[in-house]
């Protein structure tokens, strides 16, 4: 685990942010309804928090090892970047979206919560596991949420770089008129 300062400078060099979907952006539960389709729970303030983050200039890219319906247009409301589903090796998929973005290692962010996230948050430079991830993304990862998937986390982490980054009172600055 980091001193705060050094989570401050991580932040500080975020250009882009990688999330993964099941026990982050969702709080982990999947429900079948009675035709098999499955539903999933997402936070609105995670939601809000990855439109600040753009509208900063800084992207967002969902990546998930599994793909679902309700993906797609939960991405489009966040104005997500790009999303990555049924993707068995996240590592892979960093190194082309780090080239497709021209930026490094140590600019990009993601978090996570299972051990099917390891691998990617051993090569970015700010790895984040969410309050109730597994011991093992929690041993590896430079920042643990004090809020759980699918309840705040990915927003606490966004306002973590937008102030490091010292752009978050702009951001409030948009709802307090």
């Amino acid at each position: 685990m980091n001193t705060r300062e050094d989570l401050i400078e991580k932040a500080k060099k975020i250009k882009l942010l990688l999330l993964d979907v099941d026990g982050v952006l969702t709080d982990g539960r999947i429900v079948y309804d009675s035709r098999g389709r499955d539903l999933k729970f997402f936070d609105v303030q995670d939601g809000l928090g990855v439109y600040l983050l753009k509208r900063c200039g800084i992207p967002t890219i969902l990546i998930t090892a599994k793909g679902s319906r309700a993906i797609k247009p939960r991405a489009e409301d966040m104005q997500v970047e790009q999303v990555f589903t049924d993707v068995s090796s996240k590592s892979e998929v960093l190194e082309k979206i780090l080239k497709r973005y021209k930026i490094t290692n140590s600019e990009a962010c993601f978090v996570g919560d299972d051990l099917v996230d390891l691998g990617i948050m051993h090569k970015v430079g700010f790895a984040v596991a969410v309050a109730n991830a597994c011991a093992q993304v929690k041993e590896c990862s430079d920042y643990i949420t004090h809020k759980p998937g699918g309840r705040g986390a990915v927003r606490e982490v966004i306002e973590l770089i937008l102030e490091s980054q010292e752009r978050w009172q702009e951001m409030l600055a948009l709802y307090s008129r």
